[in-house]
């Protein structure tokens, strides 16, 4: 079965007094006393991450950010009485406010919009999304401090892209600045951090996969903030991550974007993925409520560096984490595939590749190894990992506007298999491209992108991303 759908989170930000309107002559004319010049505000403090590692120490606090609770799940409700009643036939239906205003939407009425939090939700949610922003700003300038211009060069990239990276990572000053002023001065601040990364190709590969998982955390929240001053200046923000996650696709000879849609994932899965990569945070860090659930690996991913790339060995793309890089180090002359000289086999750095042997098809028998709940994991060692669901039945496939299941054969106390299905999102789009994600759950429940946090209580490990393009 599959459904469609979609869904994702300043004190207040300081507007600044529009700058003079320049006349013709001033642009013939100008000069250092007579150009308008206006101050910009300052960026977040930020500090070079000099130690990198796992972490070592003990923790002083365990456990998600948390309070009393309502109840165990949140109950699935009908919808909307409302929901259906507009009549969508192309007219206007009631008195348009101002000309050329159609009644509705959401603050519309002229109120001065207000660049805050409105709930736990939207707080919770921008300090998972500023967790994101920091550890891309320091994996950026961490790749281009621990591989030299010959690795990247190795890799078939020169000192224009290496200055692309660099660029990013000032990008990432500017979106943690924004979500930083939204918090306030609770704001989480930088961490220190733990790379599977050995090589500057996976690198590359290692930042298509965490920006793929940052993006699509974004988009699973973003509409479901209270604050719609607040979504608004995040789309802003994560429009650019978006081209980052494209970039490194083609950097990683993959194809920019090979879906009609971008995935959205819940709060409590972005998080599950990136803690394992945060070694340790300042004691007073602000902390997050969103839950770590037990991880899930692929044994059989795809490995984008082999000409022939189902050829893989088992973990050949997992490492330690469930969303490591492609690993190149074990790929033999004949078998890699960036300097094959045949196109559809080549996978170097391009604009666009057409792959002969796909990264994965349907009916392609999908491997599985998962870890147990209650282990520490992330900042310090400080979150550990549960679950609610007792048992794994179902293979969870989560890309464009789909949630499909398939079932999955149980092997042993920690493995199994599946089969990769046949799913179009419509018809000409196979629905399983891209980086996508998987996770195991215990029920074949019907939800769609805009409930999907709705499965969180059915999942019994996961996800993992999973390189079916």
């Amino acid at each position: 079965m599959y459904c469609q759908g979609l869904f994702v989170g300043f004190a207040g930000i300081a507007l600044a007094a529009p700058a003079p309107t320049p006349t013709s002559s001033d642009y013939y004319s100008a000069s250092a006393t007579n150009v308008p010049v206006q101050s910009a505000p300052p960026v977040v403090d930020v500090h070079n991450v000099t130690s990198h590692g796992p972490f070592t120490g003990t923790p002083t606090t365990t456990g998600a950010l948390t309070t009393t609770f309502l109840a165990s799940v949140i109950p699935a409700l009908p919808p909307n009485p409302a929901a259906t009643t507009y009549p969508s036939d192309g007219k206007l239906h009631d008195p348009e406010p101002a000309p050329y205003t159609p009644n509705g939407g959401r603050d519309t009425n002229g109120t001065l919009p207000i660049y805050k939090p409105k709930s736990d939700f939207d707080y919770e949610s921008l300090a998972l999304a500023l967790y994101q922003e920091w550890i891309e700003l320091d994996l950026f300038n961490w790749g281009l401090a621990t591989f030299s211009d010959d690795d990247f060069s190795a890799s078939g990239l020169g000192p224009e892209d290496r200055e692309l990276i660099r660029f990013m990572a000032q990008q990432e000053v500017g979106h943690a600045t924004l979500i930083t002023n939204i918090l306030g001065a609770e704001a989480p601040v930088q961490c220190t951090y733990n790379y599977p990364i050995s090589t500057a190709r996976e690198f590359v590969d290692f930042c298509q996969r965490l920006t793929r998982f940052g993006e699509s955390g974004v988009y699973g929240f973003l509409g479901h903030l209270g604050s719609g001053e607040v979504a608004t200046l995040l789309l802003q923000s994560i429009t650019t991550e978006a081209r980052q996650q494209m970039i490194f696709r083609q950097w990683s000879g993959l194809f920019p974007m090979p879906v009609w849609f971008e995935v959205g994932i819940p709060q409590s899965w972005a998080w599950t993925l990136l803690a394992p990569y945060i070694s340790s945070c300042p004691a007073n860090q602000t902390r997050l409520a969103w839950q770590n659930f037990p991880a899930l690996y692929v044994v059989n991913n795809p490995n984008s560096n082999r000409i022939n790339p189902n050829r893989t060995g088992d973990y050949e793309t997992n490492g330690n984490s469930s969303s490591a890089p492609a690993t190149i180090t074990n790929v033999t002359a004949s078998e890699n595939c960036i300097n094959a000289t045949i196109i559809g086999e080549n996978c170097g750095p391009a604009i666009s590749h057409n792959r002969s042997l796909p990264l994965s098809f349907p009916g392609r028998q999908v491997f599985f190894s998962w870890e147990d709940a209650g282990k520490p994991v992330g900042p310090n060692n400080s979150y550990v990992t549960s679950r609610a669901a007792t048992a794994p039945n179902y293979v969870a496939w989560v890309n464009q506007l789909n949630l499909t299941y398939s079932a999955l054969t149980v092997t042993g106390p920690n493995s199994g298999y599946t089969f990769q299905p046949d799913v179009s999102t419509f018809e000409g789009d196979p629905a399983f491209n891209g980086t996508m994600f998987v996770a195991l759950t215990s029920t074949n429940e019907f939800f769609s992108s805009y409930n999907l946090s709705m499965i969180n209580p059915n999942v019994f490990a996961g996800p993992a991303l999973y390189q079916a393009g």
